[in-house]
């Protein structure tokens, strides 16, 4: 396996915004199902051209990634939203959850992810997820580098 990337989103919803970690985690004020957005999450596992996903300032040769990894979970109030990728597209994992929140609200079935996937037009997908929840947990290399085990693969 090749080198990778991991982030991390974090959701707290609930009616109220939270005060305290306001500037680390987004914020949603309807309930979110988390299982459909996991589900349909999926869909995005392996090597696909993610331009649904990507900004219109991102300078990247191509938007070709493989995504290795993705899972939504609730873990109390928040729902967190765990990606690794070989690369990222700029604000790739702000829109994808940004589009799994249609999900999670219910305004869009779990096939839609697979649909903005295939059409490869961000105009469709979801609004970018405020910056706030997003956290880069690190880089992953090949274990013959002789790196920590929490940086290898």
């Amino acid at each position: 396996m090749r080198r990778a990337r991991c982030y991390r989103y974090r959701i707290i919803d609930r009616n109220t915004r939270p005060a305290l970690l306001h500037r680390f985690v987004g914020w949603e004020r309807l309930p979110l199902a988390a299982e459909p957005m996991h589900r349909a999450a999926q869909a995005l596992l392996g090597e696909h051209d993610f331009s649904a996903f990507r900004a219109v300032q991102c300078q990247a040769r191509h938007a070709v990634r493989t995504m290795q990894q993705i899972s939504v979970q609730r873990e109390g109030e928040e729902i967190v939203v765990d990606v690794r990728a070989n690369a990222f597209l700029h604000h790739m994992v702000r829109n994808i959850v940004g589009s799994l929140l249609v999900i999670g609200r219910g305004d869009s079935p779990e096939s839609w992810i697979g649909e903005l996937l295939r059409g490869r037009d961000r105009s469709v997908a979801g609004a970018t997820a405020p910056p706030q929840g997003l956290c880069f947990l690190g880089p992953l290399y090949p274990a013959q580098w002789g790196l920590p085990s929490e940086a290898t693969l």
